[in-house]
């Protein structure tokens, strides 16, 4: 039974590694680079709606400012014409608009701190998505020679793609006599 597994998981490890190889690695960095566009995007969207529900709240709690306004004006004009339900249909309104506006505070309080982070996060993000942006364009922008740019280029040294077979045969030639290479190189 061991030997079926770790046949089984040497297959796999070949298997990976051959789409590891297959894989072009600027296309990997486009595709990472619009996911994280797409994900700033979502979240740019998120904060506008919380932006919306904001102002809807604060719509609503001048609503019942208004409301609570008039209730106290009725409330006045009942109790002076000696209107006792009148007055008592007036208070359960006045009462029921407090609590709403002690309830719509609190979900403004809610909606204002998950603003105020989300809001910080699209920040960070969109800091960190330009950097990756830059970071995509420096090493797909082609070289001097045309070529594009190669991760392992980080100290501009060129491809290693630039190795022609014949200088591999002359460096083999030049290891077998014991000279060093072209460039002071040993080998």
């Amino acid at each position: 039974m061991a030997l079926i597994t770790r046949v089984a998981r040497l297959l796999r490890a070949d298997l990976h590694a051959v789409l590891d190889r297959l894989e072009e690695p600027d296309t990997l960095l486009r595709q990472a680079l619009r996911e994280m566009e797409e994900a700033q995007g979502q979240a740019q969207r998120r904060l506008r709606a919380l932006d919306q529900a904001l102002a809807q709240a604060a719509t609503r709690a001048a609503d019942l400012r208004e409301t609570l306004d008039t209730a106290e004006a009725q409330l006045a004009a009942a109790l002076q014409a000696g209107q006792d339900d009148l007055a008592r249909a007036v208070i359960r309104r006045r009462l029921e608009a407090e609590r709403a506006q002690k309830a719509l505070g609190r979900r403004h309080a809610e909606l204002a701190a998950a603003q105020a982070e989300l809001a910080d996060r699209v920040r960070e993000d969109g800091a960190r998505l330009e950097a990756m942006r830059q970071k995509v364009e420096a090493l797909t922008e082609p070289d001097a020679a045309g070529h594009p740019a190669q991760p392992w280029d980080d100290l501009g040294l060129g491809s290693p793609a630039g190795v022609q077979t014949a200088d591999v045969e002359l460096a083999l030639l030049a290891a077998k006599q014991g000279r060093p290479l072209a460039g002071g190189v040993q080998p």
